[in-house]
């Protein structure tokens, strides 16, 4: 999918997020009122202290949670009036998720953890073939395809993950501590790529992060503290056209 609209035209607009996590005796506020727009084809880390909220703005956005007030808008179109099927589907056609862990199947081999996202919403296992084959190539691993996640080092285990994200050609790429893992020659390779993949394909990229060497290669980092945005600033990556 592409990323629709125009490059100006907001793909992602969230305001008034408020979360609450509730225990028999805590109760964590981990968004307090969040407003944010992301622009197609534009790449923002969100950084900020443990315990900030980060991994939970994310997974509101992307709809793996659900919010206690405000509005999500992906393309326009408001999360909160979709029933979990229909969040399911859209994020199986519209989304792709790296996360730290990798998150891949042991029992299956790179081509086929990247074929399994487009089985499921119905794409035939020769197409899903040829297309996982095609994005194993763009991260650089067609030649380790048959090789299983325990055969890959960890830098070659995110690719494979990242090739499983972008099967689906993904209008937005939601990344959780993508480098986290990783050791600093990794961390960079896997930097360059997602970069590559924003620039070649236009692709929206959300990376929650930790790390500022890799937030500053960001279009804009998104600073938050205790739940709340505290500041934004344009990231290095801006320039870079």
């Amino acid at each position: 999918m592409g990323v629709g609209g125009e490059m100006h035209e907001p793909i992602i607009s969230a305001e008034g997020l408020v979360k609450t996590y509730r225990s028999r005796d805590v109760v964590v506020e981990a968004l307090r009122g969040i407003d944010l727009e992301v622009t197609a084809g534009e790449m923002v880390a969100i950084m900020g202290p443990s315990g900030s909220g980060k991994t939970t703005l994310l997974n509101c956005l992307s709809g793996l949670d659900g919010i206690d007030a405000g509005d999500i808008k992906i393309n326009s179109r408001s999360l909160s009036g979709m029933s979990d099927n229909t969040l399911s589907d859209y994020r199986a056609k519209f989304m792709g998720f790296v996360f730290q862990s990798f998150n891949l199947l042991p029992v299956l081999s790179a081509r086929e953890n990247v074929e399994l996202p487009l089985v499921l919403t119905g794409v035939s296992s020769g197409k899903a073939r040829t297309i996982a084959m095609e994005k194993l190539a763009q991260v650089g691993l067609a030649e380790r395809a048959n090789h299983t996640p325990a055969e890959l080092s960890g830098g070659q285990a995110q690719r494979v993950a990242i090739a499983r994200a972008l099967a689906n050609d993904p209008a937005i790429v939601w990344a959780d501590e993508p480098t986290g893992n990783l050791d600093s020659e990794n961390s960079a390779e896997i930097m360059h790529l997602l970069k590559r993949m924003n620039r070649e394909h236009g692709q929206t990229f959300v990376i929650v992060t930790h790390s500022l060497e890799i937030g500053e290669q960001a279009d804009r980092i998104v600073v938050m503290r205790d739940g709340l945005i505290e500041s934004e600033r344009a990231g290095a990556g801006v320039t870079v056209q």
